[in-house]
């Protein structure tokens, strides 16, 4: 299993960066609207 995780990485390469700062904005933008009622 690790060998298939490591496998997938290396042909993902240039696009891993790309995913991670997505899901870093996706999260960033549900703490913001779950905290947005509080501000209302």
């Amino acid at each position: 299993m690790l060998n298939e995780i490591r496998h997938v990485l290396n042909r993902s390469r240039a696009t891993i960066w790309q995913d991670m700062a997505g899901a870093a904005a996706l999260m960033i933008g549900l703490v913001a609207v779950l905290y947005l009622p509080s501000f209302i």
